[in-house]
């Protein structure tokens, strides 16, 4: 399964995915999220343990819904190379490595320009705080979070959910953390009906957070002071698993993320990471990108290793 998920990096490094593609057939998270919405909107009202039983509902309904066909067409397949490439050619949607660049280079590149709306804009498609009152330091900090955070969730976790179990593996992995992105949050609406989501999505994530944070540490100028520098300060993150590559890759770059922040409905007061450093800017995003594609080659590399071990 190793070769195939190699491959399915290959091909979303290579390609992403296309607009063409998008606009003529969607994109199977979406598929994923439209089912999520429609539980949302019909299932999510009355006394908060109803809330929290149709939450846990809703989780089996589309885990169900996500799996059983992928279970079916990898039962189908066949062996061998054949059987690699197919799956590799469905595991593709289900990662995130160009996009994830692509995203994150769109605010790189207004900042190094000094284009302080045009990257406010940038920012605003990946991540949920308000845009509107960050300055240059605060969008290369909300970029950069982004970007280590969402190489775990949108690169490492699904390879590592895939090479474990498969397309199965890589497609329940994806509606888990879906979930958690559309209802996992701790707001009235969603605190007890979002529980369930956000509690399998902490466990989904918790060894895939750690190897991200490794990856970031091995490609580091320094990764022996990079490694102590994660592990003083990941535990003190407000996520048990975001905390890990974000660490690192503060480390990494010699500058300081999280800390306090804005969001549409609150303030939310956080602890820095690696406090003391100075803030990034257009010229850190840059190197953070550039950490992010060695980090990516050598999990490229270590699927190649488990390929023929």
């Amino acid at each position: 399964m190793s070769v195939a998920m190699m491959m399915a990096l290959g091909f979303d490094a290579v390609f992403g995915w296309p607009n063409r593609l998008y606009r003529r057939i969607g994109h199977p998270v979406t598929w994923i999220g439209a089912l999520i919405g429609w539980c949302d909107a019909r299932w999510n009202s009355g006394r908060p343990e109803t809330r929290r039983a149709a939450g846990i509902a809703t989780v089996a309904v589309v885990l169900a819904l996500s799996v059983l066909p992928l279970l079916l067409i990898a039962s189908a397949l066949p062996s061998g190379w054949i059987g690699s490439v197919l799956t590799a050619l469905l595991a593709w949607p289900f990662l995130a490595v160009r996009s994830l660049y692509d995203h994150v280079a769109a605010v790189r590149d207004p900042l190094l320009r000094g284009d302080i709306e045009g990257a406010r804009h940038a920012v605003s498609m990946i991540v949920g705080r308000d845009p509107s009152r960050l300055d240059g330091a605060g969008v290369a900090r909300a970029a950069t979070e982004s970007l280590a955070e969402n190489a775990s969730d949108g690169v490492i976790a699904p390879l590592f959910w895939g090479v474990l179990l498969g397309l199965p593996g890589i497609v329940a992995y994806k509606a888990i953390n879906t979930m958690d992105s559309m209802i996992g949050h701790l707001t009235p609406r969603h605190a007890d009906f979002g529980r369930a989501a956000a509690r399998l999505d902490d466990v989904a994530n918790w060894l895939p957070a750690r190897l991200t944070g490794a990856l970031f540490c091995i490609v580091a100028p320094k990764p022996r002071a990079v490694f102590t520098a994660m592990r003083r300060d990941a535990p003190h993150h407000r996520s048990p698993n975001a905390g890990w590559p974000e660490g690192a890759m503060a480390a990494a770059l010699g500058v300081r993320l999280s800390g306090p922040r804005v969001y549409a409905d609150r303030i939310a007061d956080e602890p820095w990471l690696n406090a003391g450093a100075p803030d990034p800017g257009g010229v850190e995003l840059d190197r953070a990108l550039a950490l992010y594609r060695r980090a990516m080659f050598v999990a490229g590399g270590a699927l190649l290793a488990l390929a023929w071990w």
